[in-house]
C-alpha cells in the first residue's frame, strides 16, 4: 500500500494494525508533501474539475450528489481510472 505522509497514517490504531498484518500488508510512505507522486491527487483534481467546477452545486446536497454520480461513472471506466497511473511521476505505482 503507497500512502502519504498524512498523520491518520501514522496513528497508534493504524500502526497496530500494520503490525498484526505484516504479512499481509507492506506500506510505502510518500515523502511529506509530494502531491505530484500521489494518483489520488490526480483523482481529486479530475472530481475538482468535472464534478464540482462543470456543475455549480446550488447547496450541500447537490454538490455531494454530482461528486458522487461522477466517483460511481469513473468507478465504472477503467480506463479513466488507468490514466491516473500514467502520469510520469506516479508510474512507480503502477
Amino acid at each position: 500500500m503507497i500512502v502519504d505522509n498524512h498523520k491518520v497514517h501514522h496513528a497508534k490504531v493504524v500502526s497496530e494494525f500494520l503490525k498484526e498484518n505484516k504479512e499481509k500488508i507492506e506500506v510505502f510512505f510518500l515523502p511529506s508533501y509530494s502531491p505530484d507522486l500521489n494518483p489520488d491527487e490526480l483523482l481529486n483534481q479530475d472530481v475538482k474539475s468535472n464534478a464540482v467546477g462543470r456543475k455549480r452545486a446550488k447547496s450541500l446536497t447537490e454538490l455531494k450528489n454530482n461528486i458522487t454520480k461522477y466517483l460511481f461513472g469513473t468507478q465504472n471506466c477503467p480506463e479513466i481510472v488507468r490514466s491516473y497511473f500514467l502520469k510520469k511521476e506516479v508510474t512507480y505505482a503502477s
